[in-house]
């Protein structure tokens, strides 16, 4: 019962930070402006698809395995340098800025697109000014290793053997 608390919560806390995103999106679109070719709109469908897909991936790893959710306030209680995190460090963010580009493909807005680069810049400030330095104390050595070991932001493939192939 514990886990679908978990789960439940995860999932409310990742449709608003979604729904967020989108609203401020929008606010982006301005009317008149060029648009981009419509076969954008099916990148920007693939786009927001494969991210959501690497989101909820995230969220499960850190429910099932980290008895947590992926809000800072409502973190894990156990490291999670399983699934997709053995690739890379942040890919609940990349998963993000992949719906959030796929968002503005779709709506062949080029400033929607461009509001990806502002938000990778928000995120990299809160992993490496946040996130990182807590994990660091709260988990030690082991963070400190998969530091070492698993790149921040472009994946990369996981060496067996190694202490991240485990949750």
């Amino acid at each position: 019962m514990q886990r679908l608390w978990t789960a439940l919560r995860a999932l409310a806390y990742m449709a608003a930070f979604v729904l967020g995103w989108g609203w401020l999106a929008l606010q982006f679109r301005p009317f008149g402006a060029a648009l981009l070719p419509t076969p954008s709109r099916t990148f920007g469908v693939s786009l927001m698809i494969a991210g959501g897909a690497l989101v909820l991936t995230c969220a499960a790893w850190f429910v099932a395995a980290g008895r947590g959710t992926p809000a800072p306030f409502d973190a894990p209680r156990s490291f999670v340098p399983g699934g997709p995190y053995r690739w890379v460090r942040n890919p609940i963010y990349l998963g993000g800025l992949a719906m959030l580009a796929g968002f503005g493909f779709w709506h062949r807005s080029p400033s929607m697109v461009a509001l990806t680069l502002p938000a990778f810049a928000l995120f990299h400030g809160l992993v490496v000014g946040y996130e990182e330095p807590t994990l660091r104390r709260r988990f030690g050595a082991p963070y400190a290793e998969y530091l070492r070991r698993v790149n921040r932001w472009i994946p990369k493939p996981p060496r067996s053997g190694g202490a991240s192939d485990g949750a």
